[in-house]
């Protein structure tokens, strides 16, 4: 009795606990699923409002697009008429254009013109309906009349009124008409029955609760399902919107779209016309859907969160299943661990005695690199002082060959100046030249005058003087410049002279230098060779020093191996009773299972024998 009792303890733990583990696993996945959810519907209700007021924006747009199409035909006749009254303005054309421009406009009542004379004073009227005004009905007095002349040319929209004849609501559209001259004839107008705005308005149907309207400047309903408040009731007045929508505010002219707590609604103007259409409607109508369609989700992921939960219990407990054969695999391996334990432990001292003799090779291979580092410190002393002494010759041979670069430099322009004076000269000599010839030709002038001068007998007497000395001055022009040329010959003879000797002398400063500057390139050798060898002596010493460093490292390691061999050992040594101690606990562990095990089998047998002795014993109640 008291094993039953035992066994079914157990077993209500074994409960407890499952009940513990589903919820620990379905918590966090249902409170993700309402976290994301939740952050799901904030996005997405921005992202409906958005939407929203970009559809109720669009279809204003349309709308109004619609209205002007009702629109456009009477405004582009009143041009057309305006525009033919530049050109006459005569009455029975005028009645013609009239009637004409009057058979396109399927939405107007009528379009009509009036002169700026009155028809008491010789003026006309003009209907394409064919209405007649009563005797003493001024057109100029009439409120369409007077504003389209005041608006300076442009089209002007009355106010809608309900037209007697048909009970329609209708608008009048008016414009000032200029004759010829430029003056102010009279005044076209239409009558545009807003039956077929009513309709165009009343199908827009965005939502259920979706509602339109066109109003005029001060928020004054123009279309209402409700006829009664047509021109009467006031949009403000029943609209859902704050108190700060106003016509002031509201209506401005500009397309606008809202979103606002529970109600959406837009604005557009209805062209140049001072009319607006208005739409509006409960937000609900789009957020209704969409907060189902948030609840259907919620719940899926919360029954999806469920099973996985489910199938996750179901993973633990086939994993508990398996904890018997890891037990049994666990104690086994456990054995196998203390025996190799055991070897590792004899292994290891043998390793500490072989690290110890190690360390000892390895001390006198610290030593001997300390000597070599020594000698090698030596040699790296001597290339050093080498390699100084050759670079002061180097140093020297450079300044060698730059003074010789230098007179080098020097005898060449000397060579180019004496080049350049023997082109002068020889320039002289042309001018000499010149002057010789130019004398030869006046000497020969001279003599010729001379001769022309004793023919003519006493008057010619003094130019023959004249003549007689040109000839002389002639002469000793000839002879001076003979002298000149023998010295300029002179000249060119010692400056050839010259010129040859410094070409000489260049050659030789040029041999002199080359062999200067292939000395120093012979240095520049020997002082890299010098350079080099105090470099690797340096490199040698420093290698041998790092080999020495590395020794002394490796020492001290090889006796922190030493000491760590040891270590090991001793470590092994509590590895192999901890191993024992794992062994019992695994052993311990495995029985655990086992009588767990037993005991959930023991009962589940006493439910399925209760069980067949229930269905027994209600058989024989039967």
């Amino acid at each position: 009795m008291a094993k039953e009792k035992k066994a079914k303890a157990k077993k209500l733990t074994s409960k407890q606990k499952l009940s513990k583990m589903f919820w620990g696993s379905f918590a966090p996945l249902i409170t993700i699923v309402l976290i994301a959810c939740t952050v799901f519907a904030l996005v997405s209700g921005q992202i409906i409002r958005y939407y929203v007021r970009s559809e109720t924006a669009y279809s204003s747009e349309k709308l109004v697009s619609k209205v002007m199409e009702q629109f456009t035909p009477a405004m582009v006749n009143i041009e057309n008429y305006s525009n033919f009254t530049n050109l006459t303005s005569d009455e029975s054309a005028l009645r013609a254009l009239t009637l004409t421009l009057s058979e396109p406009l399927t939405s107007a009542r009528a379009i009509y013109y009036a002169s700026s004379t009155p028809i008491s004073q010789g003026g006309f009227f003009v209907d394409s309906s064919g209405w007649i005004p009563e005797p003493g009905w001024d057109a100029t007095q009439r409120p369409w009349f007077k504003h389209a002349v005041s608006s300076h040319d442009r089209l002007v929209f009355e106010e809608p009124y309900v037209d007697d004849s048909t009970g329609d609501l209708t608008i009048t559209m008016a414009k000032a008409c200029r004759d010829t001259r430029g003056a102010i004839c009279g005044v076209v107008a239409v009558d545009v029955n807003l039956a077929e705005l009513t309709k165009l308005v009343n199908e827009i149907q965005l939502t259920k609760s979706c509602k339109a309207y066109v109003i005029t400047k001060d928020g004054t309903y123009m279309t209402n399902p409700d006829s009664a408040k047509v021109m009467k009731g006031n949009y403000f007045d029943d609209t859902s919107l704050p108190a700060e929508y106003n016509s002031e505010t509201y209506l401005t002219g500009e397309q606008k779209s809202y979103t606002i707590g529970k109600t959406y609604s837009a604005v557009s103007q209805l062209g140049t016309s001072p009319w607006f259409v208005v739409i509006e409607g409960n937000l609900v109508d789009y957020t209704g859907q969409f907060v189902n369609t948030v609840l259907i989700f919620e719940i899926i992921l919360g029954v999806l969160s469920f099973i996985a939960s489910a199938f996750n219990l179901r993973q633990i407990l086939s994993m508990r299943k398996d904890e018997r054969s890891l037990g049994q695999t666990l104690f086994s391996e456990t054995q196998n661990l203390v025996v190799a334990a055991k070897e590792t432990a004899a292994t290891s001292q043998d390793q500490a005695a072989a690290a110890k003799e190690i360390v000892a090779t390895m001390e006198d291979s610290t030593q001997l690199s300390e000597n070599i580092s020594s000698k090698i410190k030596g040699v790296s002393k001597v290339a050093t002082k080498t390699s100084a002494d050759v670079a002061e010759g180097v140093a020297s041979i450079e300044k060698n060959i730059e003074s010789l670069h230098a007179i080098f430099d020097a005898n060449q322009r000397t060579i180019e100046g004496m080049k350049i004076l023997d082109e002068k000269i020889e320039n002289i000599w042309d001018i000499v030249t010149l002057i010789n010839t130019v004398a030869d030709q006046t000497k020969i002038i001279a003599f010729n005058a001379e001769l022309e001068a004793s023919t003519a007998g006493e008057a010619g007497k003094s130019f023959r003087i004249v003549a007689n000395e040109i000839r002389r001055l002639s002469d000793n022009i000839i002879d001076g410049i003979r002298e000149i040329k023998e010295k300029i010959t002179e000249i060119q003879r010692s400056s050839d002279s010259l010129i040859l000797a410094s070409e000489s002398g260049t050659e030789k400063i040029n041999t002199g230098y080359q062999n200067a500057k292939e000395m120093g390139e012979k240095f520049e050798s020997i002082r890299s060779s010098a350079e080099i060898t105090a470099s690797s002596a340096d490199d040698i010493t420093e290698i041998i020093q790092q080999q020495a460093i590395a020794s002394e490292q490796i020492l001290i390691a090889i006796k922190q191996i030493s000491a760590g061999v040891e270590n090991f050992a001793v470590a092994t040594d509590n590895i192999s009773s901890s191993a024992e101690h794992i062994r019992s606990l695994s052993e311990n562990l495995n029985d655990e299972v086992n009588s767990e095990q037993k005991a959930a089998d023991d009962y589940n047998n006493r439910e399925k024998k209760n069980k067949t002795e229930d269905s027994e014993s209600s058989e024989k109640t039967e």
